[in-house]
């Protein structure tokens, strides 16, 4: 079957703008172009389409998206396997939210007492889950499986004081990484601050500290580009020096 700009979008639930723009940039070509100039979609186009929107649920940006499904070796039925997989690991971590938001309204209530360790289970699990699909497959390659189980369990059983404590961290590394960039010097006072900041943050994520998978994980900030663009979002060059920052501050070699 066949469907026109219009008819397509109202089937799949989007605007004919969101269509007209897929064409634009080449993520889904209509399969022609009738004579009146309307763009014509097939069952190829529809089934596109559909992995589009499966891959904008997972938060796949559409560069990424277009990367994958125009790729010649792309397998529609694998990626449709991994979607499953990905969208079970998505509704396992928001049926663990939900547990827990009705256990902090039941003890809110006094239907029953909830100790402070439990009240961000869910959302530690979601935040090792994520990380576990985003960087699980290079941090297992780089430091071993028992390790990532290792640090996976602790964080999954941190207090809830060490967990607002590695929260505060976080916002205060990007604070003083914002003030070191301008100095453009590792090894000053404030870039040496961020390096022992991150330190003591990776200390209570991983439950335990390691110089040497310190600055390993430093090197990967500026290896992986996921990572470098989390750190250098607003100011360009923050995860080189905090990956100079951190070498110097363990006293390991580049």
């Amino acid at each position: 079957m066949e469907y026109t700009v219009q008819k397509l979008g109202r089937m799949a639930g989007i605007s004919t703008r969101t269509l007209r723009y897929y064409d634009e940039i080449g993520l889904l070509k209509p399969a022609r172009i009738n004579s009146s100039g309307y763009r014509i979609y097939g069952a190829k186009e529809v089934d596109r389409l559909q992995q589009i929107m499966f891959y904008r649920e997972l938060d796949v940006c559409l560069q990424d998206i277009k990367a994958i499904v125009t790729n010649p070796s792309f397998d529609g039925v694998k990626a449709l396997q991994g979607h499953l997989g990905e969208l079970l690991i998505k509704r396992e971590q928001i049926d663990a939210i939900i547990a827990n938001v009705r256990k902090t309204l039941a003890s809110t209530e006094g239907r029953m007492t909830m100790l402070d360790k439990e009240k961000f289970t869910g959302l530690k699990k979601k935040m090792v889950d994520e990380n576990e699909q985003k960087y699980g497959k290079e941090i297992r390659e780089k430091y071993g499986i028992d390790a990532v189980e290792h640090s996976n369990k602790a964080f999954k059983n941190m207090s809830q004081e060490n967990f607002e404590r590695m929260n505060n961290l976080a916002e205060k590394i990007h604070v003083v990484l914002a003030e070191a960039i301008a100095t453009a010097d590792p090894a000053s006072q404030v870039a040496q601050k961020a390096a022992d900041l991150h330190k003591q943050w990776i200390t209570l994520a991983w439950g335990h500290y390691d110089k040497e998978a310190h600055a390993g994980l430093a090197q990967m900030y500026v290896d992986d580009a996921r990572f470098t663009a989390y750190y250098d979002k607003k100011l360009p060059g923050t995860a080189a020096l905090l990956r100079d920052a951190i070498y110097i501050m363990t006293g390991t070699e580049k």
